[in-house]
């Protein structure tokens, strides 16, 4: 193989591996809260209450 060759396979190769490794920090940025009800469920007071 030339060594132009040679040298696009290993820029390939890095650029491969630069754009998928590495980006691990921002798996702490998520945070899930519970949402609050929209409403709240009447509560039985009686038949004709």
């Amino acid at each position: 193989m030339s060594k132009t060759l040679k040298a696009l396979c290993a820029l390939g190769l890095v650029a491969t591996v630069s754009a998928c490794g590495g980006n691990k920090a921002s798996d702490d940025d998520y945070v899930v809260v519970d949402p609050a009800p929209i409403s709240v469920e009447p509560t039985y007071t009686g038949k004709y209450k």
